[in-house]
């Protein structure tokens, strides 16, 4: 995990999600949506969340969102 997230920003804890009463999942990003799972992605994020730990969800989120890896969250983060 450390070659993974070198600033240490996933223990930060910054992504969050909710899943909705038919199963899509809202991910969000220190509170703010940033993106939205239905069907087969709704599905297959819950099943790899199942067994994950706060890290492990941490950095499954931060993929999915395709943000994390370009910096893209320091801009971001600037402008809230």
């Amino acid at each position: 995990m450390n070659n993974i997230d070198k600033h240490n920003r996933l223990q930060e804890e910054c992504f969050s999600y909710r899943v909705s009463k038919n199963n899509k999942v809202f991910i969000y990003w220190h509170e703010k949506q940033v993106m939205i799972l239905k069907g087969k992605e709704s599905e297959k994020f819950l099943a790899k969340i199942e067994k994950a730990g706060t890290l492990e969800l941490q950095l499954i989120m931060a993929k999915i969102t395709g943000n994390f890896k370009r910096g893209n969250e320091k801009i971001n983060k600037v402008r809230k």
